[in-house]
């Protein structure tokens, strides 16, 4: 039996499945973390298509299980989005989409429900045909668009309280093999005034005018940052603001910058926080303080999973077994050499191989430049063809490991 030609009919048999499948729960907004019912359509599928054990997490994340291995893998999809902004920047309905020379264009496409597809019929095509005697897989749908990381922590740490073996990431790859990306640690800036009013301003002190020099000095820091060969070059920006004041004809009492600081290898979380504090004016030091963001938001369920907003950078060798296993899919179903590459945002890998040690690859159809923008889109012919890539991986996942 030939086995890349049984996945490649598969595949092909249900390519309108595939397709209508995803059109489908793109047509579902899921924005700001609600999944309750974008997940409800991709557990019925799950359930269609034979999968053991289909449920909601504790959080709201939406899982299934098939097969009964003892080697454990995650195939990791986020299925929240962000908003679409202004509606009438898309110039079509921003979830029906639009197909234009074999393209969807819609909110969520690429990021990141384009995966979906592939990966829950890749594992039902992978159990019908064999590939899944030594595995147990697990297609995980959930939210990370506003904390990366907190869903696969759960998972380990909560529910259903597995550490898998290796995890697949469906964030857009445009299908080549990804092994990591920088980290993050997300900041805030905050300095205190005395309120008056603006026509005596002398009788007060601008919270804003103090971090004026702060705000400069992180413009130019960002060109100085440390680069890793792989990674690249870490970065820094000032990405929104908050003032405190009475009124518009106040001096301002308060005023707070956030900073998104991306940490390639070679940098450490403490050394970041130390370079903005340095920042800070001697005779300003009791005045303006420097703090690690915190996320404990509670989930659409009432969940609360408390966590630090630090998101450590990753990277996994080129002849590590998954990423091995990932080039040798490629190979076999399409005869091809791709670069094993990164991503240049930030994935749940934060969590699976960042901080839980576990190895893990990015594979997805779409590229990620078009992530959050009113024209996000995927190749469905790449929707299709990552199923393949689905399908066949845990097998040579096996034969990688097994060697």
């Amino acid at each position: 039996m030939n086995i890349v030609n049984d996945i490649k009919k598969k595949v092909q048999d249900n390519r309108e499945n595939i397709i209508q499948f995803l059109r489908d729960i793109v047509a579902i907004p899921s924005m700001d973390g609600q999944l309750k019912e974008v997940g409800e359509r991709i557990g019925a599928e799950m359930t269609k298509l034979g999968f053991e054990e289909v449920r909601f997490d504790k959080m709201g994340n939406i899982m299934g299980r098939i097969g009964s291995g003892k080697r454990v893998i995650v195939y990791d999809s986020h299925i929240d989005t962000v908003g679409v902004g202004d509606p009438a920047s898309w110039g079509w309905d921003p979830f029906k989409g639009k197909v234009e020379n074999g393209i969807l264009f819609a909110r969520g496409t690429c990021d990141e429900k384009g995966s979906t597809p592939g990966m829950i019929y890749g594992l039902s095509f992978a159990k019908e045909m064999g590939l899944l005697e030594d595995t147990t897989a697990w297609y995980f749908g959930n939210m990370e668009e506003w904390c990366d990381g907190i869903a696969p922590n759960t998972f380990v740490e909560v529910d259903p309280k597995i550490k898998p073996d290796f995890v697949v990431i469906g964030e857009p790859t445009k299908m080549q093999v990804y092994r990591g990306h920088k980290g993050r640690v997300e900041l805030k800036v905050m300095s205190t005034g005395k309120s008056a009013h603006a026509a005596s301003h002398h009788l007060g002190d601008s919270a804003l005018y103090k971090m004026l020099s702060v705000i400069s000095g992180i413009r130019d820091l960002d060109a100085h940052l440390h680069t890793d060969p792989f990674l690249g070059k870490g970065t820094i920006m000032v990405t929104d603001t908050r003032i405190s004041t009475a009124s518009i004809n106040a001096v301002p009492d308060g005023f707070t910058v956030f900073i998104d600081r991306r940490l390639t290898f070679g940098e450490s979380k403490e050394q970041a926080v130390q370079q903005v504090k340095d920042l800070i004016p001697g005779y300003l030091r009791d005045q303006i303080t420097v703090e690690e963001l915190f996320y404990d938001e509670p989930s659409y369920t009432g969940f609360v999973f408390p966590v630090d907003k630090y998101y450590p950078a990753w990277a996994l060798d080129e002849s590590h077994p998954i990423v091995q296993a990932g080039q040798e899919t490629i190979q076999r179903l399409w005869n091809e050499k791709r670069v094993a590459s990164k991503w240049s945002f930030s994935t749940n890998g934060t969590y699976w191989a960042g901080k839980a040690g576990i190895p893990s690859i990015g594979f997805g159809p779409g590229d990620e430049i078009y992530a959050h923008t009113s024209h996000e889109q995927i190749p469905l012919d790449e929707v299709v063809a990552a199923t393949e890539f689905y399908a066949l991986f845990p097998g040579m996942l096996s034969e990688k490991v097994n060697k």
